[in-house]
């Protein structure tokens, strides 16, 4: 993502500029922090209200509550993990673990404990939430936590265990019931939780009051927003150039000139289709997951595991929505393979998040930039690079000492 023209400054220097991953008192190095820790902690409110994470209630409800409760702590901890660390190394101590909320102020734990914590919580979710049916996708239930589950042992690198990871994606495949958004769905929008290929989101109404300071106020030019009024954002044109001319998410990039060059017109927009759109409530929807990321994941996963047919499989299971002609896969094996699901999945995921993932995971340097960012046009960097990777915060080291210590 390119932030193509900067008229009022948000996220220029502290994150474009990478301020706040290598300066560890910038606010927004801190957001990231507080928020995956407040989750955390209204987790761990529900979780001792039920009986602890050992509890096994009766009541049904009651398990679907502890087992959602167990996968959003392991979803924080999972993206903290990412965040907050150079890299997948499991004696680096790289967090505090609170399993309580009367547990306060606590050392960093190393990166094979959390792991062991998420798994462990995910696990018993799944169990937990066997029998539940959730009533919309904003609930999780036990296809995300196998999702989460998925992404979780796929970022050990461990080889040894990517037919878990296989295993895990085809089980959500199976029980989601969710299907591969189409060539028509994917430049419909991005903006209704009723999209078949979404299996988690949060459908958003006037009622929850979400306005400007918003996803939609950042990157929709058919929104009340900044992407509108002059902070503009772009797919970067590296990876714009990257996407065949007669690939349909090609489509969702305005290929023009001037202030709108590359920006996701036909990705993300609000339903009105009115430039500047209502100044009222965000009612657009937001996309947590989707199905096409199971794919791709297994996909990744086979090809890791040497099984190269099977991945250039389940790799054509989304590209034959997006490709006439996927034929040009059954020539690709090996690095080259696996660096096509990469590329792929930064392409099919841009503006969603996923992009991040999957450059810690597969070790990846970020692409060069291209010509319409602002700063470091040309450059790349590591995944394991301090630009890559948030610092553990000022406020907190300042005001847990046991962290302070062990810095």
């Amino acid at each position: 993502m390119a932030l193509s023209v900067s008229t009022y400054g948000w996220y220029r220097a502290s994150i474009t500029e990478y301020q706040c991953t290598e300066d560890f008192t910038f606010t927004d190095n801190y957001q990231v922090w507080r928020h995956y820790y407040r989750v955390i902690r209204s987790a761990n409110t529900v979780i001792d209200a039920l009986g602890g994470e050992a509890a096994d209630p009766e009541n049904l409800t009651n398990r679907a509550n502890l087992g959602q409760a167990l996968t959003m702590r392991a979803h924080s901890y999972f993206y903290l993990t990412q965040y907050m660390s150079n890299d997948y190394n499991p004696s680096a101590e790289i967090l505090p673990i609170y399993r309580g909320v009367s547990n306060i102020g606590v050392g960093k734990s190393t990166t094979a404990e959390v792991f062991e914590l998420i798994e462990s919580d995910l696990n018993r979710a799944i169990v937990l939430m066997a029998d539940y049916t959730r009533p919309t996708k904003t609930q999780a239930d036990k296809t995300i936590a196998k999702a989460v589950l998925a992404y979780t042992i796929a970022a050990t690198r461990d080889v040894s265990r990517m037919g878990e990871v296989v295993s895990l994606c085809d089980a959500v495949i199976a029980e989601s019931g969710a299907t591969v958004m189409s060539a028509a769905e994917i430049t419909g929008g991005f903006n209704n939780l009723a999209t078949p290929g979404w299996i988690w989101g949060v459908d958003l109404n006037p009622d929850i009051g979400l306005r400007l300071v918003s996803w939609w106020g950042q990157v929709d030019a058919f929104s009340y927003s900044y992407a509108w009024a002059g902070d503009a954002k772009a797919i970067d044109q590296n990876l714009y150039d990257a996407i065949p001319a007669d690939d349909a998410r090609k489509a969702q990039f305005f290929p023009g000139t001037g202030y709108y060059n590359l920006m996701p017109l036909d990705k993300f927009y609000d339903a009105s289709r009115i430039i500047g759109g209502p100044s009222g409530t965000v009612v657009a929807d937001y996309v947590y997951m989707r199905i096409a990321e199971l794919h791709m994941l297994k996909a990744e996963a086979l090809a890791k595991m040497g099984q190269d047919g099977a991945a250039r499989t389940a790799l054509a299971n989304v590209l034959d929505q997006r490709l006439p002609d996927t034929s040009y896969l059954n020539g690709l094996s090996g690095t080259a393979l696996q660096d096509e699901i990469h590329l792929q999945t930064r392409i099919e995921f841009w503006g969603e998040g996923k992009s991040y993932l999957s450059l810690k995971r597969n070790q990846q340097m970020t692409g060069a930039r291209g010509s319409n960012h602002l700063s470091f046009v040309g450059e790349s960097f590591a995944h394991n690079s301090e630009q890559m990777t948030f610092e553990i915060p000022e406020l907190e080291i300042q005001s847990n000492v046991f962290i302070n210590e062990q810095n």
